[in-house]
């Protein structure tokens, strides 16, 4: 018989199961409100409320208000204005229609034909991608200053010249400098092992018939490829405006201007103009919510079938011309990676780069950089920054593309439109929506020049990218794995931390490789949330050079690379240990 006692402990406890059931069933809203409203709020509201303060024609906009059209009369009194949205176009095509020819080349050479170290030399060119814009930039700058340019003053050594050829200050060396960064390196990347998978009986075919292996090149490997060269056209066509720091330090020099660096010249003059500085944002949103269209439209098209039942791989012999394309891609490598290391490296010893007199050589550069309190604090930010960004922004991406694959919660479908929108937002936008945030709420305010907001900033940068990756991984598991540990009793986040980080270890260590690169190297996004004593070595090393100082800026450089560079091969080396074993 049952006492009363045991009748009020087992209502207790029925009380407290149906609690716990309660909380479990709410613990979905809690998160997708959360996650709706932090990613809301730092992704969309910092746009929203630019609209908003665009008609504000108040003096202090954060003060006062006052509404009106008169600032978007601006774009139609101020030249520079479209002038600078036509410049975005001009570099953008100019580094696009040389690169991606350049690119497809090189694509089809590494994958489909038996140049020596086929794979090595692709791997190269993941090196280049992870070598650091600024530092890149850096080095061209030594190299091709029109007065101290390294080579403008071998040149001048010649007979009969008296002014080296080469300027970087110009539009044909804005161009230069983008294809050196990562605009050829990034496409080798993407194209390279859609090339690979292709069946090569096709070209068999065409050779059978008589064709040589250019004419089958051009009539039937690249119209098969049109699909993904047609993928790597689209992913770029929305970079349009994202660029920032080659012209920031190559065009505005000799006064020109593209979107991003004009925005930057309006917000941080001595009384920054954030009227035309957000008008000038918003115009870049409508051009781009114009292409974006065009970019889905280039995605749809049909697809070219490469790989069937029967795809059999194989390579094209190059014969002779093999070693000549070898060491063509080995300069062109060089160029890239090892060569403005060195170029770095060798400008920061001497007296005046590019000054060939004696003394030649100095360390006080070094000294002066290495004892420097704004230096050690970049090389600390730096650091805290793209390691956060490693740490936890691979753990937010997947378990937001968990949610969005794995769950039906209600509000999905919201949360996947703001990631996908946030995709459309240039770097400098985003800094500057966010600085709008900031300086106009009050709370939020206290991290202005503070390395939160930088750290918020890096964790977000890149959850398009990300959080598709981490759906195109977990699309790829079966669900039995999932629905055994929920029959063992584990809830959504235990299964995910116990099941799901175990099996997506590669897809992690990838983007956080990744968001190490891309946060260690970020400019655009946050110098306009910098303060003098939160700087990052980016930034630094940007700032050195106007003012200058390219020695100074030259051991920056090094610094990024090699803090950038040797993490990403150290996560590669150990970080793929990780994850599902395929050993016994």
């Amino acid at each position: 018989m049952v006492s009363p006692q045991q009748k009020t402990v087992a209502a207790r406890l029925s009380r407290l199961a149906g609690g716990l059931r309660a909380a479990r069933s709410q613990q979905p809203v809690f998160i997708m409100a959360v996650l709706l409203l932090v990613l809301g709020f730092f992704l969309i509201y910092p746009i929203l409320l630019m609209v908003v303060l665009s008609f504000n024609v108040a003096p202090h906009i954060f003060l006062e208000a006052e509404w009106g059209l008169d600032n978007w009369r601006i774009p139609f009194e101020d030249p520079r204005v479209f002038q600078a949205v036509a410049n975005s176009f001009l570099i953008w095509g100019a580094t696009v229609g040389l690169s991606f020819p350049i690119a497809t080349l090189i694509s089809w050479v590494l994958a489909r034909t038996n140049i020596p170290f086929s794979h090595s030399l692709e791997f190269l060119f993941w090196i280049s991608y992870l070598m650091p814009g600024i530092s890149v930039v850096l080095a061209w700058i030594f190299l091709l200053d029109p007065h101290l340019g390294y080579l403008n003053t071998l040149v001048e050594f010649l007979p009969f010249v008296e002014q080296g050829p080469f300027n970087i200050f110009s539009v044909p060396g804005i161009v230069w400098a983008g294809l050196m960064t990562n605009g050829i390196s990034t496409k080798v990347m993407l194209m390279t092992p859609a090339f690979r998978n292709m069946d090569q009986t096709l070209e068999e075919a065409a050779r059978v018939a008589g064709a040589s292996t250019i004419s089958t090149m051009f009539r039937v490997t690249l119209p098969l490829m049109v699909s993904p060269m047609a993928l790597v056209f689209a992913l770029q066509l929305v970079r349009v405006f994202q660029s920032f720091e080659i012209e920031q330090l190559l065009g505005v020099p000799f006064g020109f201007f593209v979107y991003s660096t004009l925005i930057f010249d309006f917000a941080r003059q001595e009384a920054p103009q954030y009227a035309p500085a957000m008008v000038l944002g918003l115009m870049t949103i409508f051009i781009i919510v114009l292409i974006v269209p065009l970019q889905r439209w280039i995605l749809q098209r049909r697809r070219y079938t490469t790989i069937t039942g029967h795809f059999r791989p194989g390579l094209i012999d190059l014969g002779r011309a093999r070693y000549p394309l070898f060491l063509t891609f080995g300069t062109l490598l060089f160029l890239l990676t090892i060569g403005p290391g060195i170029v770095l490296l060798a400008g920061s010893f001497m007296v005046r780069a590019g000054f060939w007199f004696q003394p030649l050589i100095t360390t006080h550069h070094w000294e002066g950089v290495l004892t420097d309190a704004r230096f050690l604090g970049a090389v600390k930010n730096t650091l805290v920054l793209a390691v956060t960004a490693a740490v936890l922004s691979p753990i937010l991406f997947s378990l937001i593309a968990y949610i969005l694959v794995r769950t039906r919660w209600a509000g999905r479908s919201v949360l996947d439109f703001i990631i996908w929108g946030s995709a459309v937002v240039p770097g400098m936008l985003s800094g500057l929506g966010l600085l709008m945030v900031v300086l106009g709420t009050p709370v939020i305010g206290m991290l202005y020049g503070t390395v939160w907001i930088l750290i918020i900033i890096v964790v977000l940068q890149g959850n398009t990218t990300g959080v598709n990756i981490s759906k195109a991984a977990i699309v790829q598991v079966g669900f039995d794995m999932e629905e055994a540990a929920r029959v063992s009793g584990a809830g959504w986040l235990g299964t995910y931390f116990r099941i799901w980080v175990p099996l997506l270890a590669p897809t992690l260590v990838l983007l956080s490789t990744m968001n190490f690169v891309m946060a260690a190297g970020a400019t655009s996004s946050l110098i306009l949330l910098v303060s003098f004593d939160n700087q990052t070595l980016s930034i630094l090393a940007l700032l050195l050079t106007e003012d200058g100082k390219r020695e100074a800026a030259s051991i920056v450089g090094l610094a990024i690379i090699v803090v950038t560079t040797g993490m990403a091969l150290i996560a590669r080396h150990y970080g793929l240990q990780f994850g599902v074993s395929h050993h016994h």
